[in-house]
């Protein structure tokens, strides 16, 4: 990787975003330095992508910035749009937050990764497939070239904006939550491409929710809150010995240290799958799979990314064929009654209508009190303000409380949980686990949560299945490699 030799500092100082009803992020000062890092802490809709999407010139519509954000000495709030946008893959590279939105539909992933190869460097069109094939090799999608987005999980396409990012080659790389989604393995692979690139001298400023991946980083670690930078220091002093309030709840936090949930006698079977395979593109994901989740249990599916988590609970739902084998469902229960929280919330979600007018709409057509949706909104700590929004203008972690909401709305009796928390951060997702679980005990609700977690998985659920080929279930009591791995245990 050749990165420029000019390259300076990007320094940030003064840093404020504002929008109609005022100011959201307030005179935050950073900086990023060639082997000295950066990564952003905070709860889900603290600030932190705003600042991100602030140094990218790609603040969504009606926000302004203010204060200055230097780049190879230029003041990029100073430049004018367009030649801010020259920049873009050549100068600054963003892995966006939602790769699902990012990535062309149209388009197969081996030809998206050769366009950054043909257009920004202008290489020939057959090394810019030989270096693409490289890319997604680098990253574990070495057979994946010729899928559509739409056909990858969300890890794997988490991937696949990974690889076009490094592709790009540019100066400074923005990593906006990197590692959501995926499984320990590949997490950590990231977490090496990424200091490979700072030992290399590439400027790396990274967003994430994982105390793991910053500490890992290491350099600077910035903690933000409600729009501010509450703590700011060397990585290793601000995860050992803490400034602020809520940094150190944020430490506190992680599923590992949580209390094992004490399981309630489980009641009759809400969803059943007997003898269930599937293959996809000539791979076999499982075969022979029983399953059987009952009113107020909780029952993880654990594995790598791609390995046909998801899968098997669209398949519980009616939602995909199973290749074999049979479903049954509670009888009686209307079919709006089993839900599904999806793994990437912008897809669940129309992108140009409020977040009000979906709830609203779902409230109407179901005769619900409004009530019910307020109570909710407010013990997911969501403001209102942000009901007058699209999806596009709040964070991925307010968007995934905001499905959550959606789907308790209708009262179900199963839930599907797809990766639930994997966007909020580690504060917001025990209240919401906390709120799940309240809902577990009063209600009967059954779950079938599907996690890269081990940790969480262990902490919270009756039982668990492993599909990391062969499956095979797992008691929460009988094995430690849920939160080590996700090693087979038998």
């Amino acid at each position: 990787m050749n990165v420029a030799t000019d390259m300076r500092d990007l320094s940030i100082a003064g840093l404020s975003v504002s929008g109609g009803a005022g100011p959201i992020v307030r005179d935050v000062t950073l900086s990023v330095r060639p082997g000295q890092p950066l990564t952003l802490l905070g709860e889900s809709g603290s600030g932190k992508s705003l600042v991100a999407q602030a140094v990218m010139g790609s603040l969504p519509p009606g926000l302004t910035a203010s204060g200055h954000i230097r780049l190879a000495g230029t003041d990029l709030l100073a430049a004018p749009a367009a030649v801010r946008r020259k920049g873009w893959g050549r100068t600054i590279s963003l892995l966006p937050q939602e790769p699902w939105l990012a990535l062309d539909p149209t388009m197969r992933i081996a030809g998206q990764v050769a366009e950054v190869h043909r257009f920004v460097h202008g290489r020939s069109a057959q090394e810019s497939r030989l270096r693409a094939e490289e890319n997604l090799a680098e990253v574990g999608l070495d057979r994946a070239g010729t899928l559509y987005p739409f056909q990858m999980s969300g890890g794997m396409c988490q991937r696949a904006a990974i690889a076009i990012t490094h592709a790009s080659d540019s100066a400074l790389l923005i990593a906006d939550e990197p590692t959501k989604g995926l499984d320990a393995a590949l997490r950590d692979g990231v977490v090496e491409r990424l200091k490979q690139e700072i030992a290399a001298g590439r400027l790396v400023f990274t967003i994430t929710h994982d105390v793991a991946v910053a500490g890992a980083l290491g350099g600077m670690i910035g903690v933000m809150l409600d729009g501010r930078l509450v703590d700011y220091g060397p990585a290793e002093e601000v995860l050992s010995a803490p400034t602020h309030p809520y940094t150190k709840a944020l430490l506190a936090a992680d599923p590992a240290t949580w209390q094992r949930r004490v399981p309630t006698q489980a009641g009759a079977p809400v969803v059943t799958g007997r003898a269930l395979a599937k293959a996809y593109g000539g791979r076999s994901l499982f075969e022979g799979l029983d399953i059987e989740v009952s009113a107020g249990e909780i029952v993880a599916v654990v594995g790598p990314s791609g390995c046909g988590k998801t899968t098997l609970g669209n398949i519980l739902l009616g939602l995909a064929p199973a290749g074999s084998g049979t479903v049954e469902r509670q009888g009686g229960v209307p079919p709006v009654r089993f839900q599904k929280l999806y793994q990437d919330p912008p897809a669940a979600f129309a992108p140009h209508q409020t977040i009000r007018r979906a709830l609203a709409d779902l409230v109407g057509l179901h005769g619900l009190s409004w009530g019910k949706a307020e109570a909710l909104i407010a013990r997911l700590r969501l403001g209102e303000h942000l009901l007058d929004r699209r999806p596009g203008e709040i964070s991925g972690g307010e968007l995934q409380r905001f499905a959550l909401a959606r789907g308790l709305l209708l009262d179900p009796v199963f839930l599907f949980a797809d990766e639930a928390t994997s966007r909020l951060d580690p504060v917001s997702q025990k209240e919401v686990v906390e709120l799940l679980l309240e809902i577990v005990r009063d209600t009967g609700l059954a779950v079938l949560l599907v996690t890269h977690d081990g940790a969480l998985a262990d902490k919270i659920a009756d039982r668990a299945v492993l599909l990391d080929r062969p499956a095979a279930w797992v008691s929460r009591r009988a094995c430690d490699a849920l939160t080590t791995g996700l090693a087979p245990c038998f």
